[in-house]
């Protein structure tokens, strides 16, 4: 009888995959079919034969019978960007758990992909001086304010040059994705990104079958395996198809600007064209697709 072998067994034994074995560990854990062809190799009657497995797969684990994974593309003419005013955020953390519900994250590991920093006024943006983990009873606080980051879609993405085995890459509408049957867990993107945007998944998501969002994304939202590297998508399954991302959705004070750059009519281009708009570490030249201003 033959042992079936898991693609991250088999790259463990070859001894090439030191980095992944330290992360994750050589042993039973899979998560993808062995040597299963990455997303851009896929033919098209493959990947309907595999969307089709995964939503089968997530309709009988969450008991969901609307579960389905779609894998719509990238539109012609379109580039996303998505713009902040700072001077509107209030700190509520709306955001974050908006973009739980929508990218079906798991429960119990509170994974966020999106991180509200709150700054003294007195120091400006001074990361020294940054408190991710603020919890007064009510906000904003007097002589602060608040930096939300997530993945920064860069155009010149560190994270994509570091991934040894081209798990991630940038659509052609500027999302970074990450194709999670792919991915090794080795986190070289985490230790390459300047932002802290991604998020590594140390166990099988907990979400309860009602809190299921059940229009998922093959490189979005599906729920991730374990041992695999995970990020903001821009709501790639929203977004693709017209839609804004949760997190502009849910803003209750309208500090989130998103949308289409070369649509010389769309909201973020007007805020490009009139607005004084900066970076996270411009220095860096990864050139965000991220945009922060003061209105």
């Amino acid at each position: 009888m033959t042992k079936s072998v898991s693609r991250r067994d088999f790259l463990c034994s070859l001894g090439g995959c030191a980095a992944a074995a330290t992360a994750v560990g050589c042993d039973n854990i899979t998560h993808s079919k062995f040597f299963r062809s990455r997303f851009k190799e896929l033919g098209e009657e493959e990947l309907e034969r595999i969307l089709k497995e995964l939503s089968t797969e997530n309709q009988e684990r969450f008991s969901n019978a609307e579960a389905q994974v779609s894998a719509t593309g990238a539109q012609p003419g379109v580039e996303f960007g998505y713009a902040l005013d700072l001077s509107r955020c209030t700190g509520c953390r709306r955001c974050v758990h908006a973009c739980v519900d929508e990218n079906n994250q798991g429960r119990e590991e509170e994974i966020h992909w999106i991180r509200v920093l709150e700054m003294e006024e007195k120091h400006g943006i001074d990361f020294h001086h940054a408190d991710p983990y603020y919890s007064p009873e009510t906000v904003p606080e007097d002589g602060k304010f608040y930096l939300p980051v997530a993945c920064q879609q860069c155009r010149n993405a560190p994270c994509v040059k570091s991934c040894p085995v081209g798990a991630t890459w940038q659509e052609d509408d500027g999302i970074v994705v990450v194709d999670y049957d792919w991915c090794i867990g080795c986190r070289c993107c985490m230790a390459a990104c300047p932002y802290g945007a991604r998020r590594f998944n140390w166990a099988e998501p907990e979400i309860p079958a009602e809190d299921l969002n059940p229009n998922m994304h093959y490189l979005g939202n599906r729920p991730r395996p374990k041992g695999v590297v995970e990020k903001c998508t821009f709501c790639i399954q929203k977004t693709r198809k017209g839609e804004y991302p949760a997190c502009v959705e849910i803003c209750p004070v309208g500090s989130r600007k998103f949308g289409n750059m070369l649509d010389p009519d769309s909201e973020i281009r007007y805020v490009l064209e009139n607005k004084k708009v900066f970076v996270l570490k411009a220095e860096l030249n990864t050139r965000p697709r991220f945009y922060y201003f003061y209105g």
